[in-house]
């Protein structure tokens, strides 16, 4: 029988290439975000692979995670697979300047919508006896970097929550992988930037950074592996890098 997968985040960057990955291994789908228009295409594309859901919602609305979720039918709550995806950086300076709702905008999507979708999900993987949550945290989450802050922090939070379910979760049979990229090119760099894009390019110049396509075949090897082998927590880097600061950059 086929597994399902939820991703969320999905309508674009390492989601959407998650999603991808997945069709390809004949993984169902229930796709999230909150750009219906992006979900309807994604879902037209891949239909012909895999059955494929569409629910959008905001992951840092409590009451639209927990309203759209429950919506779903008991079948489509056999949820195999979580992929944590969702979350952004928002603004980039000295902590002592920084912006109130950039931080609540970081806290509320890369933490507390983890949680909120989680907690609805972790239950019914119990009930079964088996899932499997991949979380997306970052090179940001091990190390911090200057300026990076608030971001810095939700992204440990990941890492620290990641363990704490593999910890909980364990009795359950239930899997749990942390996957921290570094520098990957995707939207992720111009929302930081409120759409500045000489801003966002220059992160990225003067080497050959990760592609979302990158993290999702890691994502879809993780999840591939036997019932008795799980993936618990995987760091990738753009050979060009080697921490989360130090970057061969070479022009």
């Amino acid at each position: 029988m086929p597994k399902l997968a939820l991703i969320t985040g999905a309508s674009s960057g390492i989601g959407k290439a998650t999603a991808e990955a997945f069709a390809n291994l004949g993984i169902n789908l229930i796709l999230c975000g909150r750009r219906i228009e992006k979900l309807e295409s994604l879902k037209s594309s891949l239909s012909s692979k895999v059955t494929v859901q569409i629910l959008t919602f905001d992951v840092r609305n409590k009451v639209q995670v927990e309203n759209a979720l429950n919506s779903l039918s008991d079948s489509e709550k056999n949820i195999d697979i979580l992929v944590n995806n969702a979350g952004n950086a928002h603004g980039m300076g000295p902590i002592q300047d920084g912006s109130t709702d950039d931080w609540d905008a970081m806290i509320d999507g890369n933490v507390k919508g983890l949680l909120y979708v989680s907690r609805v999900i972790m239950p019914w993987m119990k009930a079964r006896q088996q899932g499997h949550i991949v979380n997306l945290s970052s090179i940001a989450g091990k190390s911090t970097y200057p300026n990076g802050n608030v971001y810095c922090a939700s992204k440990a939070a990941v890492e620290a929550i990641s363990e704490g379910m593999r910890l909980d979760l364990n009795p359950f049979g239930i899997k749990v992988t942390n996957v921290a990229p570094g520098a990957v090119e995707t939207e992720f760099s111009i929302v930081r930037f409120k759409g500045d894009e000489e801003k966002a390019d220059a992160i990225y110049k003067g080497f050959e950074p990760l592609k979302a396509e990158d993290i999702a075949e890691v994502i879809a090897f993780a999840v591939s592996r036997p019932a008795h082998v799980v993936m618990a927590d995987i760091t990738l880097f753009p050979v060009a890098q080697a921490s989360a600061t130090v970057i061969n950059r070479k022009a």
